[in-house]
């Protein structure tokens, strides 16, 4: 890894380890109830040991980075794996790979293993070397009202607007699917919406300049879990100009309705890949199921997975590993 000229430092493998620690704890909000009946899982389980480090897979690197937000007004985190090998004489695909709420760019370096994923993969012939961007995803200064994970800088950008929340936001009574304060959900469905500027008008330019990437839609996708699922639909088919490969797993209620999500069908066949997957014990089956059911009346083409599992990190992980084996070929 000389050609790097980086370093793998202590700060990353604390920061990964209190990602793992978090993720471990983390229980992802329940919105609602599994299918019933539960439908049987389309979605091959990746091999064993899929998801952790091997004897003689040469590893990649994880990097924290930071970059300047005009959203915020200020740095904002990252993670970066580079894959073994990597070298400023080659031009590599990125993939930017967003977290749930409640989460942040430690929770795919940690608890979804990315780079143990990825090095496998790559060392078996099965996904093209490439950079995974793994920020984030919640742009805002407002400290979050649900969860701890979601930080951001204290000072905010003078005049920068708040996006508001999607009509499928919670809204009316005391409380809100799973028990959350609907107030307090509004401010995090902002929070997220608000990164779609920051991701397009910030991070990726940032990447773009300062590692050996190949910069144009082709070579770019965006895919996430939950919340970050959400994110990716809706930011992914809103920017097909930015992005050809565009995935959500288990996507959340801040996914837009399907007819909003795919406002120009058109646009949408433009992707090289749109993937659609969640776990057939997931009490948020029936947003991802909409999208799909959607996508197919329209002639629209994607890719439609069940997984075994409910909204966890082992059907995220079995998702990244499937996903990831179909970018950029």
């Amino acid at each position: 890894m000389s050609s790097l000229g980086f370093r793998a430092t202590s700060r990353i493998a604390l920061i990964i380890g209190v990602g793992m620690l978090a993720g471990a704890a983390l229980a992802q909000p329940r919105f609602g109830s599994p299918p019933d009946p539960r439908p049987d899982a389309t979605l091959a389980a990746a091999p064993a040991g899929f998801d952790a480090r091997r004897e003689g897979v040469p590893a990649g690197l994880v990097e924290h980075i930071e970059f300047d937000s005009k959203v915020t007004g200020g740095k904002r985190p990252a993670s970066v794996y580079f894959p073994p090998g990597y070298s400023r004489d080659k031009k590599y695909p990125v993939l930017y790979l967003l977290h749930g709420i409640g989460g942040n760019e430690t929770h795919w370096p940690g608890p979804g293993a990315a780079g143990a994923i990825l090095d496998n993969l790559i060392a078996a012939g099965k996904a093209v070397p490439m950079i995974v961007v793994m920020p984030n995803g919640r742009a805002s200064n407002k400290p979050s009202t649900l969860f701890a994970g979601g930080r951001g800088p204290v000072a905010a950008a003078p005049g920068a607007p708040a996006a508001g929340p999607p009509a499928s936001a919670p809204a009316g009574g005391a409380r809100g699917p799973g028990g959350l304060d609907p107030s307090a959900m509004a401010v995090e469905f902002e929070a997220y919406a608000a990164f779609e500027r920051e991701l397009i008008g910030d991070l990726v330019p940032f990447i773009e300049a300062h590692y050996s990437v190949t910069a144009d839609r082709a070579h770019r996708a965006l895919a996430g879990l939950s919340m970050g699922g959400g994110q990716s639909l809706n930011f992914g088919l809103h920017n097909v100009d930015t992005f050809a490969w565009v995935g959500g797993f288990s996507s959340a209620p801040n996914t837009k309705a399907p007819a909003e999500l795919v406002a120009d069908p058109a646009a949408a066949r433009r992707l090289e890949l749109l993937w659609v997957s969640c776990g057939n014990e997931d009490g948020l089956f029936n947003i991802s199921a909409g999208v799909h059911e959607y996508l197919a009346a329209h002639d629209i083409p994607h890719k439609w997975y069940i997984d075994a599992g409910a909204h966890t990190f082992p059907v995220w992980k079995n998702d990244l590993y499937h996903f990831a084996s179909l970018l950029f070929r």
